[in-house]
């Protein structure tokens, strides 16, 4: 399998280093300005196509590492050239471009594969196995909190144009929606609020979500572009019937499993170990996504997943907006 990437920026890069721990052939890479390709090309030895159409006759596989607002565009093209699809979160910036994506690929029966790495960090892979064990009972009331400093300010940073980004809500808290519908279901309403910093000593903004899940289940969600550089901190509790995960990136141990008292003893608090030498998460969702593909196997993170995310950031968006709750209807089914 031959894979082109789109993109050398950092996402670009960091996929990169991912296929080259898989047996696909990194084929090339194309960006604009070209030019900005080829000391990645140079690095893996791989070629630097002029444009996004010269990269599609030459591979298998499209790694679309663009900013959100090119996603759309070039899915459909890849899809149309029938290559297999990697697509970095978040999918798109309307839940009407995703439908259009996610109808395209399957149309012509090529694989589109979205890149919500969370899934793949350790602490939180743990966190969703222990809850898909059963030992501590349905989810409850989550809390999950991603919080960062402001994308730098410069014309050409097209992080700062909520029209190319979707903003801090849908381009950061995005990891977070995905997360909780991973562990709690699907989600009937969004209610949020979003403040938005201005001046030398509060740039940035700073939202919190409230997500309502079909289940019952509550997610607190709160995302930050607000934090001084070059802080990033994640944490996030999963309260359930019978007990309780933690996880704070501050902490020496990824997770904490409090289990519920059977008796007056103290609560168990079990740490869960992590090597140094785990390989990167973006590795091991790299090497998902290539065993997908070529073994033909079920996806680890569906386009519909991709969908359904930015379906709950737009909601959250519009809740934001107009200060009242969105209620969420059931996405329908994507033609084929």
């Amino acid at each position: 399998m031959r894979v082109g990437i789109v993109g050398v920026g950092f996402m670009g890069s960091t996929h990169a280093m991912g296929w080259a721990e898989t047996d696909a052939i990194i084929a090339g890479f194309t960006a604009k300005p070209v030019r900005l390709a080829e000391p990645i090309a140079a690095e893996f030895g791989a070629k630097v196509y002029p444009d996004f159409e010269a990269l599609l006759e030459d591979v298998d596989i499209v790694d679309i590492c663009t900013p959100t607002f090119l996603h759309h565009e070039m899915v459909l093209r890849a899809a149309q050239a029938g290559k297999q699809i990697v697509c970095e979160k978040p999918l798109s910036l309307t839940v009407e471009q995703g439908r259009e994506m996610v109808s395209a690929c399957r149309k012509v029966g090529v694989k589109l594969l979205v890149g919500h790495v969370v899934r793949f960090f350790p602490e939180y892979a743990a966190a969703k196995s222990m809850v898909e064990s059963g030992q501590i009972g349905k989810p409850a009331v989550l809390h999950l909190g991603r919080k960062s400093f402001h994308p730098k300010k410069t014309t050409d940073n097209w992080f700062l144009d909520d029209e190319k980004s979707g903003g801090m809500i849908q381009d950061l808290m995005v990891h977070d929606f995905d997360y909780a519908r991973w562990i709690a279901g699907d989600v009937v309403r969004v209610f949020a609020k979003s403040i938005h910093g201005s001046g030398h000593n509060v740039p940035g903004n700073h939202a919190l979500a409230i997500l309502t899940h079909q289940s019952g289940a509550i997610s607190h969600i709160e995302g930050s572009w607000a934090y001084p550089p070059p802080n990033f901190k994640t944490d996030f509790e999963i309260a359930c019937a019978d007990g309780l995960i933690v996880h704070n990136s501050d902490a020496a141990t990824p997770n904490g499993l409090y289990l519920k008292k059977a008796s007056d003893e103290e609560a168990q608090d079990v740490a869960l170990p992590s090597s140094p030498l785990a390989e990167s998460p973006y590795t091991t969702q790299i090497k998902a996504f290539y065993r997908a593909i070529v073994d033909d196997a079920d996806i680890p993170i569906t386009a519909e997943d991709g969908l359904a995310a930015v379906q709950i950031a737009r909601a959250a968006i519009e809740s934001a907006r107009t200060g009242k709750a969105v209620e969420l209807e059931p996405l329908p089914e994507v033609a084929s």
